[in-house]
């Protein structure tokens, strides 16, 4: 396929945690297909992503959904003109089963293999949902297993302004919806129930507001919320778990659109985007939009299905490499750990 082909057809594979999701999508902009195949009930019990376990169901279930994936788009193998897989960064074992069928797709069809950055692809979302989005902006990446800050002052070029120093929001809320009885995963239904609680029920700690930073700490506020609702059951205190929930939820987020607005004023951006699971967040959207209101400030967000892992952000994201002609060699390894911006520059020792 030439560069400069607008209407290329690219399979999308998606495998770095507990989704197995798969996509066709032409032209970087148009889904033609979108299969998402969840393994919530898998990890449920477990209170978090047993990596054996994903790796395993990711077997059982990539072959089908690629094959569910071209049946939906109508196009077949032939049609293809590109395969784009997670690289990293993610579980290592679960990325290399979506890596080896890529490579194995691309060595059969001899089309090119697009090794693509998950943090970038959930940027590049938000380009699915909004085609007319354009850059300079600022990105604020929010996920189970990443938080970070970003300037993009062009396509695919990035300055990391900050990122967390333990744990990751959507880590948080899971670890917080765990101890409080109320199930895996803890996003959606710490959101849910904070509708009835009071944000100000509990002044929870916000850990480096005020630092001058564009870092985040969300450790000690999980310490915080735990030690808090011990302290009370010890002294026989009911306290609703939806207040709990409410101000553990107001103290994550007071922090997050403080330093986002921040760097969206100090970077002198016009537009800022939310990705990752995170980004699909009821009260972390009303509170920055009207945040960023006040700046003069557009807020974008993708749809919820494309806040999630999904191999339509791979799809787009492989396309737009391989018009800019950033094909990835069939050796290419995948990196549990892999920095915002980085496809097959990070050696195979970052695995």
């Amino acid at each position: 396929m030439p560069a400069t082909d607008k209407n290329g057809l690219i399979l999308g594979i998606e495998t770095s945690c507990d989704e197995t999701s798969t996509a066709v999508v032409r032209g970087g902009g148009e889904v033609l297909s979108l299969i998402i195949s969840s393994q919530a009930d898998l990890h449920a019990s477990y209170g978090g992503v047993v990596p054996e376990l994903a790796s395993r169901a990711h077997l059982e279930a990539l072959l089908p959904a690629i094959a569910e994936a071209l049946r939906e788009a109508g196009v077949g193998y032939p049609d293809l003109d590109g395969v784009a897989v997670t690289r990293g960064p993610g579980l290592i074992g679960a990325l290399l089963v979506g890596l080896t069928a890529a490579k194995a797709v691309s060595f059969a069809l001899a089309i090119p293999l697009l090794a693509v950055n998950h943090l970038e692809a959930h940027i590049y979302a938000n380009f699915l949902s909004f085609p007319g989005l354009e850059p300079p902006l600022v990105a604020f990446v929010v996920s189970g297993g990443h938080t970070l800050l970003a300037h993009m002052p062009a396509h695919r070029t990035y300055r990391v302004l900050g990122e967390t120093v333990d744990d990751a929001a959507g880590e948080a809320y899971d670890k917080v919806a765990r101890f409080l009885g109320l199930g895996y995963p803890g996003g959606p239904v710490i959101d849910r129930i904070s509708c009835q609680g009071d944000p100000r029920a509990v002044a929870f700690p916000r850990a480096m507001m005020h630092d001058g930073s564009y870092n985040f700490s969300l450790s000690g506020l999980k310490t915080a919320v735990i030690n808090f609702v011990r302290k009370a059951r010890e002294r026989g205190e009911e306290i609703p778990v939806e207040d709990i929930a409410a101000s553990f939820q107001a103290a994550v987020v007071d922090v997050q659109v403080s330093k986002i607005t921040r760097a969206a004023r100090e970077t002198g951006v016009s537009r800022v985007v939310l990705a990752g699971g995170v980004a699909a967040n009821r009260y972390l959207r009303e509170r920055l939009e009207e945040a960023l209101q006040g700046e003069g400030i557009e807020l974008y967000y993708p749809t919820l299905e494309l806040c999630a892992d999904n191999a339509a952000m791979i799809a787009s994201l492989g396309w737009r490499m391989l018009r800019d002609g950033d094909i990835s060699p069939l050796d290419v390894d995948a990196a549990a750990i892999l920095p915002l911006g980085s496809t097959n520059s990070l050696p195979s020792s970052a695995v």
